[in-house]
């Protein structure tokens, strides 16, 4: 995930509501329904929701003090299953590793250390949990063909039980690239959705895309292929028409079926992140 540097003092941003397209194929029509605002610094980067419906936010103020000195230096679109909260987190650009971040619903933090393997970017994005809890999914920066798999910390019970080592299990093989993806969640055992940055229109005919990434099975710890395709472009609305926007975290909420996706305005109303909602038609 990409990392920004905000810049404050500004009016909110003013927005329209709108209703994403119907999908072909017996895909999900997803319609938005309603728009809310986070603090960027405190919320910017991710959300989830938690079982009783209320919403998770992180942003770059999130991250601890001792996990900053540590080298940790950015957090990503985090994730909660079973009560556990799970936080991705990377470091300078030079790092070796990556390190997946565990808390318990007791509060206690559990450091999971990815060594990095050959050819593998020090980017880590976003955290997903699989539906059954026990595997996290995860992706780097730029142009992409996977997804990486893990074994979930803490809750798979191949990992260590106080944090430690995390060696990457699997893959998801994506069938087409995919660029720059900020966040992914699961929809059901065999889906996953997730935000897209990318601003080219090359990849897709959309800009800033919601994706829709499609298994033959859940996972399970083979080696599987993902089918890709774009469902809508996440909305780019704002009063503030200099700089690029920034499309964020994704999060679906098993609970009430409301899909939520961040997207970061351009210029000084990127002090506010608008969070918008969908539902299943």
């Amino acid at each position: 995930m990409k990392r920004h540097l905000t810049a404050l003092g500004c009016l909110l941003s003013a927005f329209a509501l709108g209703t994403g397209p119907a999908f072909a194929g017996g895909d999900p029509h997803w319609v938005e329904t309603g728009t809310a605002y986070t603090d960027t610094l405190g919320g910017g980067q991710g959300l989830a929701s938690r079982a009783d419906g209320s919403l998770l936010y992180r942003g770059l103020t999130d991250i601890p003090l001792d996990l900053r000195l540590k080298g940790w230096n950015h957090v990503g679109d985090p994730d909660i299953a079973r009560g556990h909260v799970f936080d991705a987190y990377q470091g300078a650009d030079t790092a070796t590793s990556k390190m997946f971040a565990v808390t318990t619903p007791a509060g206690k933090r559990y450091e999971y250390v990815h060594a990095l393997n050959p050819g593998e970017k020090v980017n880590n994005s976003f955290a997903a949990v699989s539906p059954d809890a026990q595997w996290l999914v995860s992706g780097e920066w730029g142009d992409q063909n996977r997804l990486q798999v893990f074994p979930a910390p803490l809750l798979n019970s191949s990992t260590p039980p106080k944090g430690g080592a995390l060696k990457e299990a699997w893959q998801i093989t994506l069938d087409r690239p995919v660029r720059d993806v900020q966040g992914c969640d699961f929809v059901t055992d065999t889906r996953l959705v997730c935000a897209s940055n990318d601003a080219t229109g090359s990849l897709f005919p959309e800009i800033r895309p919601l994706l829709q990434v499609d298994l033959p099975h859940k996972v399970d710890g083979r080696p599987i292929t993902g089918e890709v395709k774009s469902l809508f472009a996440l909305p780019q609305r704002s009063v503030c028409t200099e700089g690029s926007f920034e499309a964020e975290g994704v999060d679906h909420d098993p609970g009430s079926g409301t899909l939520r996706a961040e997207m970061i305005p351009p210029g000084v109303c990127a002090v506010s992140t608008a969070v918008y909602s969908y539902r299943q038609a």
